[in-house]
């Protein structure tokens, strides 16, 4: 039997799905091509610029080097996802220090972000910097992207 006719199932946002798609393409084709979800940016399709960053069971993973058999039966969460808050304190803090200017880096960011004040809401700056570090920007938002980081974690640790 071919590998392209197996299905595999996970969620994504919540919501379960049962793909048919060989088990060895990239989740981030998966993500972008079969099912429509194109915050996730292809960058570098090295693993080396962290556009493509997703959250795999509470781990910010980059999805062009993770196959989408790997996250079988597994939760993957997407920037679409946090669509449904809108008032998320990452998306509240990213705006109010306009923390991006292009924007392309910007969902890997969040994603990394995101994954890093679930564990960790009171994260140093030094430790933010550290997470963030393998996610490329080049607009030069560096201290702003840190600040807004620092300021959702505040709010998050509050339950807010």
């Amino acid at each position: 039997m071919s590998k392209t006719n197996e299905s595999i199932s996970l969620i994504i946002n919540g919501l379960k799905y049962k793909i048919k798609v060989d088990p060895d393409t990239p989740l981030l084709f998966v993500l972008r091509d079969n099912l429509g979800l194109c915050a996730t940016r292809y960058g570098c399709g090295e693993a080396t610029c962290g556009a493509c960053t997703v959250i795999v069971d509470g781990q910010a993973v980059m999805s062009c080097d993770i196959s989408l058999g790997a996250v079988a039966e597994k939760s993957v969460q997407t920037a679409e996802g946090m669509q449904a808050m809108p008032s998320h304190p990452l998306l509240e803090s990213f705006i109010k220090y306009q923390a991006g200017q292009c924007g392309y880096c910007l969902t890997g960011i969040l994603m990394a972000s995101k994954a890093l004040l679930e564990k960790e809401p009171l994260a140093t700056r030094k430790r933010i910097a550290e997470v963030l570090d393998s996610n490329l920007c080049r607009c030069g938002a560096h201290a702003r992207i840190l600040d807004a980081v620092e300021e959702a974690g505040k709010f998050m640790s509050k339950g807010l």
